[in-house]
This record gives C-alpha cells, structure tokens and sequence, in this order.
C-alpha cells in the first residue's frame, strides 16, 4: 500500500530550466492576449478555460501532445496559465508564455482542481463550445461551479483569421519550405519509384529546411502525402507502397509544420507523359485555379469566389467533379486541429476577405475511375490579402508545362 498517498499533490509548479525560445516575441503573446482580454470585457467573463491545441498554442506559444490527458489555458483579466500533464514534466513550462501548473495523475480530475486554483469558483467562465466535450463541460460545471458559461470559441476563431506581421513572415517562410520539398518530390519522381519512398524524400527536405531556418523552432509532424492513380481521387488520401508507372496521374501534397504552424504546397503531375483527355481536364482545373487567384482580393466574400468559379465549372460541364470548397484560411493549424471555418471558400460563408488575412486557393476535379482522365486534378497556393489585392506566397510552378516529369 502506499502510505503516501493522501499527501502526494494534486498540482505543483515545477519551472525546470530556463524559457525556451518562443515562435514569436513576448510582445506578440500579449498583444493577443490583450485582444482575447477584451472580448472577455465585453462578454463580462472573468475568465476563460481554453482548451483546444490551436488556441493554447495561438495564446501561450505552448503546444500540447494529449495522448488522452486534458489540458488547459486560463486567462484571467491579469494571469494567463497554462495547465499540463505530469508526464510532459517541465516542458510546457519552458515553453509557454506565462505561468504553468503541472497537474498530477495521481487522482481523477485533478486538471480541473487546477484549473479552478486560478479562477475561483463561482466565476462568469468562457470556454470552447467547439472543442470542450460534453464530459469535460461537466466536470467544468462541477469543478468551476460558474455563475455562467459562455463560448469563447467564435471570438477567438476571429481573431485568429487576423494575421500579425510576425505570423505573415513564418507563414511565408512555411510556404518556401513546402516549394523545396515539392521540388525534391518531383526530382524522386520515376517509373518503379513507391509512392512512400517518393513522399519521405519531400519530408526530409522540407525538415532538414526547417531546421537550417529556424534553429529554434519545434519540429514535429511535418509531412508529404504523396499519391498515384486511383489514389489521386480524394484530398486527404493516405500515402501507399504503389509503384508509379508511366502515364499517371500524381498528386503532390507538401505540409511543412513549423512551430504549430502549417503550410502547404499542392500540385497535379504527370509520370512522363499525359494523354489527351487528362490534358484538357487539367488545363480546366488551371484555369479555375488561375481566376480564383484573380479574385482574392479585399472587400470580396468567400461566397462571392465561391459562386464566379462554380459559374466557371459550370459553364464547362464539370461543376459536378468538384467535391469541396476552394480554400481556407492558414495560421495554427494542422491536420487534426485549428480550422478556421469562418473564412473557407464556401457558398455558405460570408466573410469578407480583409487585409492581414491568409487564404489558399485550391480548385479540385475528381473524375472517377472509368471515366477518360480518371483521376485528382489540384492545384494550391497561398496568398495574403494586402491593401490593394493579395500577394502569392507560393513559388513552385504549376501546370503542364513544368509537371509532366520522369
């Protein structure tokens, strides 16, 4: 038995080492935490319990790995507290924008017990109605017991989709690492090649980039999908052990993950010749691509884009190829959390694209198999919107002309 049970803590601080470098100064962190603080204001929270991956990250700089551990960001009118796991030991400390409490494993819940060292009981609580569970909300309710719950999740989601000029320049930097790692896929690229040894050729690239970039910087989950044939059909397809033969149809999908923030570079090939039929669906899907480009620009909604390319399929006949929106926003987010689904190029979204933010655009035409130029057909760039228009951050060409290789 251990004799030590009801003494163990069910929190402490342990601050080991110095801080750690952060994606982005000091000064950026409390900028956004004076915006979230503001929203708090006038909502009439006293404190907010985030708790979703991109907004601890957005806020504090730390990125959590959950392995199924809840974990927390606290912002009060005057603190701002991460809250991790015992196992991740001093690392969310170092890497964070504030304080950290370490909660233990040592009895259920003890998260929310700290959670509730910072912002009291009985408080108006703001939290993610997006990411919180409903078994998390509960124990919210009972730990927190709050006069009120409001979700915080749409005003931050706002925020987000406004970028910084410090979060335009590690985008930019994200984007040129994609167009490296693009450019070692397409040198892999060759009859008898696998699809896995293709896409560990675009990752390592793009990792070994990184690092020669940003030395201070987190790396983790960078990665390529990188797909043939049959397997071009759909946009998140997984990688394969496929051999590539000659006349298919590639799909090159580049994601460098730098610090929480993601990029990606996207592209149609060809493995040494196209036929006919591919050829003229591709030219299309370019076409779509390049005026959707043209359109990206201030005061212009994502429905508006939306509706003059699906006019532009339409006219075409293969309005019914297409299977998703055309672009989305860019910042902390990956492949399993951070959307910001307020600014996707949709029918249903009204936003109006506005200076500072950061949006792909990328046409997709799925022709089924059977059919002639059976296959995925995507092209992708990044822009931010300026002043005066938006500005392509991608470099890696597009089209036939470049991406018939091997």
């Amino acid at each position: 038995m251990d004799h030590q049970v009801n003494t163990r803590p069910a929190s402490y601080r342990f601050h080991n080492g110095e801080k750690a470098p952060l994606p982005f100064a000091p000064e950026e962190y409390d900028a956004r935490l004076n915006g979230l603080r503001a929203e708090m204001a006038a909502q009439g929270i006293d404190a907010c319990v985030l708790s979703s991956m991109h907004n601890i990250a957005y806020y504090s700089g730390f990125l959590y790995c959950s392995f199924g551990r809840p974990y927390a960001l606290v912002v009060t009118a005057t603190e701002s507290v991460t809250i991790s796991a015992g196992i991740d030991a001093g690392q969310p400390w170092r890497r964070c924008h504030g304080d950290n409490i370490t909660y233990t494993d040592w009895a259920r819940n003890n998260l929310w017990r700290a959670v509730r060292q910072v912002t009291g009981s009985g408080k108006v609580i703001g939290y993610e109605g997006d990411h919180l569970t409903l078994a998390q909300k509960a124990l919210l309710d009972e730990f927190l017991t709050p006069a009120q719950s409001r979700d915080i999740a749409p005003a931050t989601m706002r925020q987000r989709m406004m970028k910084s000029p410090a979060e335009i320049a590690l985008i930019r930097h994200g984007a040129q690492v994609a167009d490296i790692g693009g450019y070692a896929i397409r040198e892999a690229v060759r009859e008898g090649a696998r699809e896995i040894d293709i896409a560990m050729a675009g990752r390592d690239a793009m990792e070994l980039e990184i690092a020669k970039r940003l030395p201070d910087a987190e790396y983790r989950d960078t990665w390529v999908w990188f797909q043939s044939g049959l397997n071009t059909d759909g946009a998140h397809n997984p990688v394969t052990a496929r051999a590539l033969q000659r006349g298919d149809i590639l799909s090159l999908n580049c994601f460098p993950m730098i610090s929480g923030y993601y990029t990606a570079l996207e592209r149609t090939l060809f493995v040494g010749e196209v036929d006919p039929a591919s050829l003229a669906i591709w030219e299309a899907n370019v076409a779509t691509h390049e005026l959707g480009l043209s359109l990206l620009k201030p005061g212009v909604s994502c429905a508006e884009v939306t509706h003059a390319l699906n006019g532009f399929l339409s006219e075409r006949d293969l309005l019914q190829y297409r299977t998703f929106g055309y672009g989305h926003s860019f910042g902390v987010l990956s492949h399993y959390y951070g959307r910001e689904a307020g600014l996707e190029l949709r029918e249903d979204i009204d936003t109006v694209l506005a200076p500072g933010m950061v949006v792909s655009m990328e046409p997709m035409l799925t022709i089924p198999e059977g059919q002639p130029g059976a296959g995925g057909y995507r092209e992708h760039d990044i822009l931010v919107i300026t002043e005066n228009g938006a500005e392509n951050i991608t470099g890696y060409p597009y089209g036939p002309a470049f991406n018939v290789v091997g």
